[in-house]
């Protein structure tokens, strides 16, 4: 799970690892923010040198994950756990040290704390999209998406479909009953490249892509489904719930629901039922 953390208005690009129960942070990120280089990569390569020479274990904790970069685009990003990142800041002289370290353990504090109480995890979520500009309704509905989108996936996890790859299939299946369109085929009518679909939605587009979701979490947790072409076809099914309603929606209304419209002018996004 990917997210975007704050230390003193600078970003730190962080993944949680849910079975290590911990989080991956950028190292060029924290390198910027700890150092102000205007070249951070070039100062992390020459500490990453340096740390070998000295035979250093830091060097082979390093791993990568594809992290999203300024350009919209998905990189390999050299990321060190909690523990390591720690030891690495050790390694980098800055007067900043101390005030991250005291940073560094109310993410993990606060991490703690939202696996203990869902709730705060909720309220957090609608501080960042708050912060992004969304309208309130706007936002309110997409966190009742959020809660949707976990059962599902708890439910397909259940099932035993375990792959991303699965899980995207799944979802296009879905998407495509309800909307008629692929994801990938949403995601261009939008304009988007790597960015989240539901973070583009309307307000009524979250509302019927949920409906799909719970209609999918219901029948196959009455159902049962033992193999994923069984869940396949279910998702279908739910999606084909969501995809009557749009008709009739559009039918009553005369509005189409599949929009062009993303986030570019959040408030747009917020549809107003009065015309």
């Amino acid at each position: 799970m990917a997210n975007i953390k704050i230390f003193e208005d600078k970003k730190i690009r962080t993944v949680w690892n849910e079975e290590q129960e911990d989080w991956y942070f950028s190292v060029v990120d924290v390198i910027a923010v700890l150092t102000d280089s205007i070249q951070p990569r070039k100062y992390w390569n020459d500490l990453k040198r340096k740390l070998k020479q000295e035979g250093s274990q830091l060097s082979e904790k390093i791993g990568q994950l594809k992290l999203q970069s300024s350009d919209g685009k998905f990189y390999n990003t050299d990321v060190v756990n909690t523990k390591d990142l720690l030891r690495l800041v050790q390694s980098i002289p800055s007067p900043k040290a101390e005030p991250f370290k005291v940073w560094l353990a109310q993410v993990g504090s606060e991490r703690l704390d939202e696996i203990a109480d869902p709730e705060k995890a909720i309220l957090r979520g609608a501080d960042f999209y708050r912060a992004k500009g969304y309208t309130e309704g706007w936002i309110n509905q997409r966190l009742q998406t959020i809660e949707m989108r976990k059962e599902l996936t708890d439910e397909w996890k259940a099932r035993g479909i375990e792959k991303d790859k699965d899980y995207a299939i799944l979802t296009n299946e879905m998407t495509k009953a309800w909307s008629g369109l692929t994801v990938t085929e949403y995601k261009n009518l939008k304009g988007l490249k790597k960015e989240n679909l539901r973070d583009n939605m309307t307000n009524i587009e979250l509302v019927l892509n949920m409906l799909a979701e719970v209609t999918t979490t219901t029948i196959s947790k009455q159902e049962n489904p033992q193999t994923f072409e069984e869940s396949k076809k279910i998702a279908k099914r739910g999606g084909n719930v969501a995809g009557d309603a749009k008709r009739r929606f559009e039918e009553e209304t005369g509005r189409k629901v599949v929009s062009p419209l993303n986030a570019s002018n959040k408030v747009l996004l917020e549809v107003k039922t009065e015309k």
